[in-house]
């Protein structure tokens, strides 16, 4: 169906799958028209993706997983689409354009394509052509995604003209930018010396123009750039514009406004403050009826007298710009009563009238005083006699109870003196407190007094505020705020404790009381169950706000208090506490729980049951394959599987792998090979030696470093959470398939070295004893008439010559010719064979497979 698909419907996807076989991705734009079976339908889709450089970012081939699929590229201004990964049913192939594109990869699961460390070389259009249910009725979709990569602003820098322009010039500024993505817009930012920061221009233009410069482009100056990438703002330059002086200001201290001018108060120091807006700072003089006093901004005289009196000038001088300006005052010395009237309001008769003082004492001539204000609801003659008792420094006034119904009045004592132009005044006000009374009771420390506080803040004057509580227990009138004190458990609950505040504008007395009330403490569950190992809460709250407030304390199941440690975690507020049981265990958290609180008027307390239990056991795991991975029997592979019912249900969360030295075979070992623990194994009893596994859904697993000579049992237990199942049954492992190839081989190797000795050994018998077959050792290695004589410097064969004594007759008999001699010695020749190497289907012999074989070979000579 796939050759079909592309043979018929695709040759432009063939000739690409030609290029890339053969190493090529470049084919011209645009590509053959796609003819396709008029019952299929090709899907083309546009997409627009903005990358940063040296940022990742991906590229989607459609929202699901295509049967096969090929990204390609085409460079900006260029007509060539070049191949970067294609994926035709056999994963993806990445090519080597990608490297140029940046990191590229190929997300697990889906055809999107990842790059990471984004160059500008990567824009451009990205073509992923997707094939899906290409096994059924084929769709095809075209995936164009343009690639825009943007390049962040640097940190630009502000160049400005002139630093210190003069007040009215013109002046430019310039922000320069060394990369950045178009398009980029500019914000100039102004900051003040008090530090307010706003926008002082903002364009799409690096420069800035400001004609007419004045005082307030005073500041720092920095601009922001930012494209659509990011932001970035330049370092601050100060500006500093030159200007002034202006029209000096004349501040006098203290003054009081006359008809020709200010005046002061005899023998108090004045000063007068001359100011003028300038940069750099103005310098000044001044000058006291035309002549010059003093030189700097301020001047001051001690202990003013009458004599002072006169026009003061102030002249102010820029010397960097040469100007100077000058304002001339007028100063007259008076000398009234020392401040100003003093007034104030005071209960009367059991806080049921007002009492209104005034008083200003000093001065040439003396003040005269007199109360104005809301006194409408007082008799003409009342008011009238408090003024006349003193009309001049001191007045009192008093206000009855008659009439006392406004909640906020004020009163104003007016206080006058010929020198001053205006009479001065003092006030008060008399007011009710804004809220309510408040009543509210804690506990000392120590627990040995409980105190009940009563406030009425506010009003004036003060409220008089007392406490009266069941069985007599109270106390007297104070202004203000009251404490009742009392021994701590002596407090009842059958009546509330109340507290009384009177004010005189009011004909009611206003009232709070408190009632107190022993706790109750509610939970949420009486019994938990929880399974060991997790963490448990457990809840204890008050039902309601009680009176004095309660502290809520927990004990365990051993009934100790609780405190935070690493086994308990304590929450609590004023109405609840939890406590945390962490990794609980059956036998250590099990039991009652108990949540305790009491106030100074009783306690109480409520028990929580915490049950622990254990996880259920896990099911049963069978091994189903033991086997050795190879002949050198160091490595053995494990197979186990679950019950299929238990499979479904879960519960196990990994397996234990054990393993325990049963027997040694027969042979020599290496005992450097064996383990301290597998020497400790087989001196004392026997131990199972344990590898964990993880992972649930392992089954399988290979452990090595065992010892080839030792015959060991396998077996496998699940596990779950805390709980561990039952072991499974003892295998042993099993041969590996044999391999007949290396025994041939081994079996040839040997006997070709086997020959060789004893071709060697037959050789040398020959040599030393020639006299005895001289036939043979002739017919070997020739006559010992011949030209190519023994070299007879052989030490074997001084020996042999010293020893012919002639040749022996057989039957007293001699031929003539060439007679095979019969040694006089007979010289059997032994060797002890090797062993026979394995046939094919036994058992290797014990040992090491390196051992090498041992020859032993003896030669026995016997004389007559």
């Amino acid at each position: 169906m796939v050759a079909q698909l592309l043979g018929l419907a695709f040759p432009f996807l063939l000739t690409i799958l030609f290029d890339l076989t053969y190493g090529k991705a470049v084919y011209p734009l645009p590509p053959p028209a796609v003819e396709v079976n008029p019952s299929w339908e090709v899907v083309y889709q546009d997409t627009n993706v903005y990358g940063v450089v040296n940022k990742a970012v991906i590229l989607e081939c459609g929202s699901t997983s295509p049967d096969m699929y090929i990204w390609s590229f085409t460079k900006p201004g260029t007509e060539a689409i070049k191949a970067v990964v294609y994926d035709l049913g056999r994963g993806p192939r990445i090519q080597q354009l990608s490297q140029k594109l940046g990191k590229l990869s190929i997300i697990s699961n889906s055809a999107a394509v990842s790059i990471e460390k984004l160059p500008l070389a990567a824009q451009g259009l990205f073509t992923c052509q997707a094939f899906y249910d290409i096994d059924k009725e084929p769709k095809v979709y075209y995936y164009y995604v343009h690639l825009t990569v943007r390049v962040p602003v640097t940190k630009p820098y502000l160049l400005v003209n002139d630093v210190s322009p003069v007040e009215g010039s013109t002046m430019w500024m310039r922000c320069n930018l060394e990369n950045g993505t178009g398009p980029i817009q500019y914000v100039w930012q102004h900051e003040t010396r008090s530090g307010n920061i706003s926008t002082f221009a903002q364009s799409n233009t690096s420069v800035v123009n400001v004609t007419d410069v004045n005082r307030n482009h005073t500041g720092w100056y920095r601009c922001v750039v930012s494209n659509a990438v990011n932001s970035e703002r330049s370092d601050r330059i100060w500006m500093d514009i030159i200007f002034g002086p202006d029209i000096p200001q004349i501040d006098v201290t203290p003054y009081t406004l006359t008809e020709r001018g200010y005046s002061a108060l005899e023998r108090e120091t004045v000063s007068l403050l001359c100011q003028a807006q300038s940069n750099p700072p103005s310098q000044y003089v001044w000058f006291y009826n035309n002549s010059q006093v003093y030189t700097g901004p301020q001047l001051t005289i001690t202990k003013i007298l009458r004599m002072h009196t006169g026009d003061y000038a102030c002249l102010a001088q820029n010397t960097y710009l040469n100007t100077r300006s000058k304002k001339t005052i007028s100063l007259t010395v008076y000398y009234p009563p020392d401040g100003s009237p003093s007034c104030s309001v005071e209960p009367a008769l059991n806080h049921t009238s007002l009492r209104l003082l005034c008083s200003w004492s000093g001065g040439f001539p003396s003040a005269s005083l007199h109360w104005t204000g809301d006194l409408k609801h007082v008799g003409q003659n009342v008011a009238d006699m408090g003024n006349q008792a003193n009309p001049l420094s001191d007045t009192a006034l008093l206000l009855p109870s008659e009439g006392l119904t406004s909640s906020n009045s004020l009163y104003t004592c007016m206080g006058s003196h010929p020198a001053l132009k205006r009479p001065t005044e003092c006030s008060t006000r008399t007011y009710v407190p804004p809220a309510e009374p408040e009543c509210f009771a804690y506990v000392t420390n120590n627990k040995q007094y409980l105190m009940l506080s009563c406030s009425w803040d506010g009003g004036e004057p003060k409220a008089l505020v007392w406490w009266e509580g069941p069985g007599g227990q109270g106390k007297g009138g104070e202004e203000n705020s009251n404490i009742l004190v009392l021994h701590y458990g002596t407090a009842r609950s059958e009546k509330p404790y109340t507290c009384h505040a009177k004010h005189p504008l009011l004909v009611q007395t206003k009232t709070c009381k408190l009632s107190l009330e022993a706790p109750v403490l509610l939970t949420q569950r009486r019994v938990v169950s929880v399974y060991e190992g997790s963490d448990v809460q457990l809840t204890c709250n008050l039902r309601a706000n009680y009176l004095p407030v309660s502290e809520i304390t927990w004990f365990n199941n051993h009934g100790t208090g609780v405190e935070d440690t690493s086994k308990y975690k304590l929450l609590r507020t004023s109405a609840w506490a939890n406590l945390t049981v962490r990794d609980t265990e059956e036998t250590q958290d099990s039991g009652e729980y108990r949540c305790s609180t009491s106030n100074a008027v009783g306690g109480t307390e409520i028990n929580v049951t915490l049950v622990v239990k254990r996880h259920p056991m896990p099911p049963n795991a069978s091994l189903v394959r033991v086997t050795y991975n190879n002949r050198m029997r160091n490595e053995v592979e494990l197979e186990w599987q679950i019950d299929s019912e238990a499979e479904k249900e879960g519960g196990w969360t990994g397996f234990i792998l054990e393993h325990i030295w049963v027997s040694e075979r027969p042979g020599r070992r290496d005992s450097s090979n064996v383990s301290k623990e597998e020497a400790e194994g087989r001196i004392g009893p026997p131990i199972w030696y344990q590898n964990i596994i993880r992972d649930p859904e392992v089954r399988s697993h290979t452990i090595g470093s065992l010892t080839p000579t030792v015959t060991y049992q396998f077996r496998v237990t699940s596990l779950n959470y805390r709980t561990v199942g039952h072991p499974s049954a003892a295998r042993s492992p099993a041969e590996p398939r044999f391999n007949a190839y290396p025994a041939v081989i081994g079996a040839a190797i040997g006997g070709m070295l086997f020959a060789a000795i004893v071709t060697a050994l037959l050789l040398m018998y020959i040599i030393r004893n020639r006299n005895n077959n001289p036939r043979l050792h002739d017919m070997l290695f020739g006559s010992q008439h011949s030209q190519s004589r023994e070299n007879i410097n052989f030490p074997e064969d001084e020996v042999v010559a010293e020893s012919e004594g002639g040749i022996e007759e057989i039957g007293g008999l001699s031929s003539p010719g060439p007679t095979l001699a019969l040694p006089r010695a007979s010289s059997p020749l032994t060797t002890s064979t090797p062993s026979a190497p394995p046939t094919i289907g036994q058992d290797p012999p014990p040992g090491d497979d390196n051992e090498p074989v041992s020859v032993t070979i003896t030669v026995k000579a016997t004389g007559s």
